[in-house]
């Protein structure tokens, strides 16, 4: 039996893992790593946030795949699998604590330049400029498995509303989940334990996605703005940490 101190812990971490994830359409992984690595150990900590994130975009997609933006997000998998190769022999010429604290360099000025001046040029959903951004998130999730970042600034710069944003997001993460997920399995992370965990989360993931979708839903586009880049700042602060 796992004792009451590791289920309480793991049942808080996800809610509110889940809640960003919910209200801002990404974030989990950078709440619930860290703290949950502490929990119950790195190897256990990264299928287990696998699972509770596709089971996240799954259900988010679900209601909203009809605002999502389909087009820009199946350019963006795609030039992100073209990507992935480049980032694994990145990966053996290039010192990842060098380009993990310059991405997040990059991400901290660019969410503090956000957040107290105007707002950068809106670019266009072009499919030079998708292809691009799509590109390098998956260069950075071949070599640093960090390809968020690169598309939520792209989300950003093309100022997509809200609850278009959440949508778009959940319908990039989850193709590249499912590629996190297959790999964890070959690679031998998927044991007894990590499904239970996952199993025993379920409730509270459950709530925690309906209650950040209402929290969603009261954002005004400034707010969201603001968040976001927050988000990018801690995202940031966390990679230079790591």
């Amino acid at each position: 039996m796992y004792s009451p101190e590791i289920i309480i812990s793991l049942l808080i971490i996800f809610f509110i893992s889940t809640f960003v994830r919910s209200s801002l359409g990404f974030g989990d992984a950078l709440v619930a790593m860290p703290l949950l690595t502490f929990v119950v150990g790195l190897k256990t900590a990264t299928p287990t946030v696998a699972l509770v994130a596709t089971t996240i975009s799954i259900t988010i997609l679900a209601k909203n795949w009809k605002i999502a933006d389909l087009k820009a997000t199946f350019r963006l998998v795609l030039s992100s699998f073209v990507g992935v190769p480049v980032g694994l022999v990145l990966l053996k010429s290039v010192n990842e604590d060098f380009m993990k604290a310059l991405l997040g360099a990059i991400l901290i000025i660019y969410g503090v330049y956000n957040l107290i001046k105007p707002q950068l040029k809106k670019i266009s959903g072009s499919l030079g400029f998708t292809f691009l951004f799509g590109f390098i998130a998956g260069v950075l999730g071949g070599a640093y498995n960090t390809n968020g970042p690169p598309v939520v600034i792209y989300g950003t710069l093309r100022r997509w509303a809200p609850t278009h944003f959440r949508a778009t997001m959940q319908g990039y993460l989850l193709p590249t989940g499912f590629l996190i997920l297959l790999g964890h399995g070959l690679s031998g992370l998927w044991t007894t334990r990590v499904f239970q965990y996952y199993i025993l989360s379920l409730p509270i993931v459950f709530l925690a996605i309906y209650v950040g979708g209402k929290a969603h839903k009261t954002m005004t586009q400034k707010h969201f703005d603001r968040y976001v880049n927050m988000a990018l700042i801690c995202m940031g602060a966390v990679l230079i940490m790591r």
